[in-house]
């Protein structure tokens, strides 16, 4: 599989060539040839590019949601100057505040989408044995399952709302395709991948025998990232922008502050000298900056599965069915590939409860997963239920501009 960072370094070596030879012969001239004709995308050869733009546009909608749901959630505070980001903090998402973020997963599923139906009708393609075409289907499965766990309710192209879950159904049809092509190619990133997304979905739809059955599929020590580059701001990773270049986002006053030396949720208390006296502050200069250290870079990669996130699955499983001493075996598979101690079973549900889902908090840190979570445990009425939400927004609701554009929701 060819990523699209690996696509732009081939294409940098073709340009530098070029500029090459042109400062060296008056004969070889370059042109801007200006918009590509879309006749000139009917082609197999423009699958890649098709599915490298789906995976840009799935990155780029993906690192947003990494910063609301971060401080939407109990992953990280705000110490910044933002006022969206002050409110999302208190738990008040609204409709005007989200605009921009809406507009960028709805796109990442409708290019993905649409793009599939396009390389499917391109003449002399083979679509059913083709890798791109899994991969292609593997990220509309990852667009419609972050809409699935974030926004309140589905809107489809100009449509009526409806449920959530309808993004989940259709999460699970692509990566079910996605899984069928990559089979008949063995392409085992894709499938692996595709296994772990469904079983996430399969979970969410309250499927958890499915889910269980397709979280065996995926290895410990299995990780698929979302793609993140250097190479513009578009590409970039937003939370280290506003954790490294700017101070923003702090751990410090979450729970995440009292856990030390953990792998799973790297941070680092920052100060203003090197004789570490005074503690940085965040951009709105009164609270202390505990910086994330699991992006430090820019080009730093999302997860989309992880091997210990389908442990966790697992184990939430085992749990949901009363068998703490079996959840735990997995909770403890899932520390050990972090060289983490393992936990000794409580005897209690509730305890249990309540360290499972910490622990799958830390599993999945920052990774824009969090609020779902918190968002199924609050409307447990069981040992599992969790009141970090109480009084606060569980989702993201329909856009403002969605609102005013979308003939069928009549404005609200």
């Amino acid at each position: 599989m060819t990523s699209h960072k690996t696509l732009r370094r081939r294409l940098g070596v073709v340009l530098t060539a070029a500029a090459g030879l042109a400062a060296c012969s008056d004969i070889v001239t370059v042109t801007n040839p200006g918009p590509i004709a879309d006749a000139a995308l009917t082609t197999p050869d423009a699958v890649p590019g098709f599915v490298t733009g789906m995976s840009g546009d799935l990155s780029n909608a993906l690192d947003e949601l990494v910063r609301i749901t971060g401080i939407a959630s109990d992953e990280l505070a705000h110490g910044g100057s933002y006022t969206g980001e002050g409110l999302w903090y208190r738990g008040i998402i609204k409709p005007e505040d989200i605009n921009s973020q809406w507009a960028l997963m709805q796109r990442a599923r409708w290019v993905a989408e649409s793009g599939i139906e396009r390389i499917k009708a391109l003449p002399g393609y083979t679509y059913d044995t083709d890798p791109a075409a899994a991969r292609a289907n593997l990220l509309a499965g990852f667009a419609n399952r972050l809409l699935g766990e974030n926004v309140c309710r589905a809107v489809f192209d100009g449509g009526p709302a409806t449920s959530d879950s309808a993004h989940f159904q259709r999460a699970q049809a692509y990566f079910t395709e996605a899984i069928r092509i990559a089979q008949s190619k063995n392409v085992i990133d894709v499938l692996t991948a595709a296994y772990g997304g469904r079983a996430s979905v399969r979970a969410s739809l309250g499927d958890w025998t499915g889910a269980v059955a397709d979280a065996q599929q995926v290895p410990a020590s299995f990780v698929y990232n979302a793609l993140f580059s250097t190479n513009s701001t578009r590409e970039a990773n937003s939370l280290v922008q506003e954790t490294y270049v700017r101070r923003e986002f702090t751990v410090f006053g979450t729970q995440w502050a009292q856990v030390f030396n953990d792998p799973r949720v790297p941070w680092d208390t920052i100060y203003t000298s090197t004789a570490k006296t005074t503690v940085q502050k965040g951009q709105d200069g009164k609270t202390n900056f505990f910086r994330q250290r699991k992006y430090p870079d820019l080009g730093s990669d999302i997860p989309l599965v992880k091997g210990t996130e389908m442990l966790m699955l697992r184990a939430e499983a085992a749990l949901r069915n009363g068998d703490i001493a079996g959840a735990f075996t997995l909770i403890n598979q899932q520390r050990a590939q972090y060289k983490l101690a393992a936990l000794v079973p409580p005897t209690d549900l509730t305890a249990a409860w309540q360290t499972l889902e910490k622990e799958y908090g830390a599993v999945m840190w920052l990774e824009a997963r969090r609020l779902w979570q918190l968002r199924r445990w609050s409307a447990d009425t069981g040992p599992a239920h969790s009141s970090f939400l109480a009084g606060r927004a569980s989702c993201i609701p329909i856009s403002q501009e969605e609102q005013q554009s979308n003939p069928n929701l009549a404005g609200g």
